[in-house]
């Protein structure tokens, strides 16, 4: 690896009304290597990436590029100086052909001919190995689908520096490895790549260096082989990791085992193939599965979020009806979405506002909670869950990843559910959160309540789960329970069929 310098961040402050976001924070990034930016969320990693890429202006330090002093006044800027980022949520145009996508906004893009662009377009997928064609609408394609669109667009812009955030949350395992082919290709180019994931085992898979920040402030950089994992959380928590050993005793025999508290046959609906599950009272189990797997689509049906077609659905016993949302939550059941800025969070609303949502809704609009009781309840379940936020009235979009998933969670704890369903509640959030939210899971199943949780880290699951559903091509090819919950039994159910 090179070690030619070719990004140098040195004392960079950026303040907010009552926040220091980046407090003297330096980061250096060498020529062709793989540096992960590491840090829990608040702790400064969007907000230094969005003041390298001109997004906010820094109120002190430097910034050197190739050794020589800039300023970046815009995203715009950046782009033009080399600087390219592929961010978490996909910022691209649905309504747009592929092509359109890959070349809007580039600065000779109105000058390229509609079949050249196509043909440029098919060329570069092509050489990425990315299944789309130039002339699909981008919002036909699959999320993941899109997200490699957005790298194959800041692949192809020549860029020295490619800022690559949380790119890998919604790939799977083939197609990460596609990813880290071409990261590892742009490196050996001598492209600077900064990578933030909250993914561990594959900061250490393509990482060379990694740098981490805590609270606004740099805690160090270090060559991968020199930080043991274990020390990477500590550094990143600030604290030691000893309870992380407790998660894996969650035992089984928490569960009661006869009180089966929801059962569904050959439950379908327009995104779900028929499938039967149950659920008793206190069990925490997961539908586990690759990307595509029908993992989501399931839970789904179970919630009603999707238009339920088929099957029989029991609960506590009795034969009930759910082919809504609103029908759901009437019989005790809550929903985090896997997608918490489309289908959780309302950006605009204060943390008080969207904390009472679902409880305002069973309630119906003609019993209005009072302003008081809206306080009582946000200011408890910001201090139950930790919440880090300026205060109630905060706008939630303005919150880190990590703690608008904490306001979903206590919207729906809010309502005293009898079956919580958590859909990647810990993806894209620090491991910190991670922790907290898994710990919640465990408590909420010791006093009585079922939770489904679902996590694209096997890991997770086998943490936090007493039974896992394994599914493939959107249907159960096996359950998991006792001695065969394991990675290895995980990786050959979905590989085989049937465990």
């Amino acid at each position: 690896m090179q070690e030619e310098i070719l990004l140098q961040m040195k004392g960079i402050d950026k303040k907010f009304p009552g926040v220091l976001a980046l407090n003297g924070v330096d980061f250096t990034l060498r020529k062709g290597e793989i540096h992960a930016l590491m840090g829990e969320n608040g702790a400064g990693k969007s907000t230094l990436i969005k003041v390298l890429t001109g997004v906010y202006q820094k109120d002190g330090g430097e910034i050197s590029l190739e050794g020589q002093n800039v300023s970046i006044k815009s995203p715009q800027d950046a782009q033009n100086k080399g600087i390219s980022t592929v961010y978490q949520e996909i910022t691209l145009c649905p309504n747009l052909t592929v092509a359109e996508n890959m070349f809007i906004g580039r600065e000779n893009g109105s000058w390229i001919k509609r079949k050249e662009r196509e043909k440029r377009a098919d060329e570069i997928l092509g050489g990425l190995g990315i299944p789309a064609r130039s002339t699909q609408q981008l919002g036909d394609c699959s999320l993941a689908v899109q997200q490699m669109v957005a790298i194959a667009r800041a692949v192809d812009m020549n860029c020295k520096v490619l800022i690559l955030d949380e790119p890998t949350s919604s790939l799977d395992d083939k197609e990460v490895n596609m990813l880290f082919d071409l990261m590892r290709d742009l490196k050996s180019k001598g492209v600077g790549i900064i990578f933030v994931t909250h993914f561990l085992e594959q900061v250490y898979e393509v990482s060379d260096r990694i740098t981490v920040l805590r609270n606004g402030e740099l805690v160090g950089e270090y060559p991968v082989e020199k930080l043991p994992r274990v020390e990477l959380v500590s550094k990143m928590m600030g604290k030691d990791l000893d309870e992380l050993s407790t998660l894996g005793e969650h035992e089984e025999k928490k569960t009661i085992v006869n009180d089966v508290l929801y059962e569904a046959e050959g439950l379908s609906s327009s995104e779900a193939q028929p499938f039967d599950f149950s659920i008793r009272r206190g069990e925490v189990n997961g539908f586990t599965g690759l990307l595509g797997s029908g993992r989501s689509e399931s839970v789904r049906a179970i919630f009603g979020a999707d238009k339920v077609n088929g099957g029989t659905v029991k609960i506590k016993g009795e034969q009930v009806k759910v082919t809504k949302p609103i029908d759901a939550m009437k019989h005790g059941i809550g929903y985090l979405a896997e997608d918490r800025k489309r289908d959780g969070i309302i950006a605009e609303l204060s943390v008080r506002e969207n904390i009472i949502l679902a409880l305002q809704v069973m309630n119906g609009m003609f019993k209005p909670i009072s302003r008081s009781e809206q306080e009582a309840f946000a200011d408890e379940y910001i201090k139950v869950l930790n919440i880090k936020t300026a205060s109630r009235e905060t706008p939630v979009g303005s919150l880190s990843g990590g703690n608008q998933q904490k306001v979903i969670l206590a919207r729906w704890l809010l309502t005293h559910p009898d079956y919580l369903i958590l859909d990647e509640p810990t993806r894209g959030i620090d491991v910190g959160t991670k922790l907290e939210i898994q710990k919640l899971v465990l408590k909420l199943a010791e006093e009585g309540v079922s939770v489904t949780f679902i996590s694209s880290e096997v890991e997770e699951m086998l943490r936090t789960c007493s039974r896992l559903i394994v599914m493939r091509d959107r249907r159960i090819v096996g359950e998991l329970k006792g001695k065969d919950l394991n990675q290895t039994q995980v990786m050959k159910t979905i590989a085989g069929g049937e465990a």
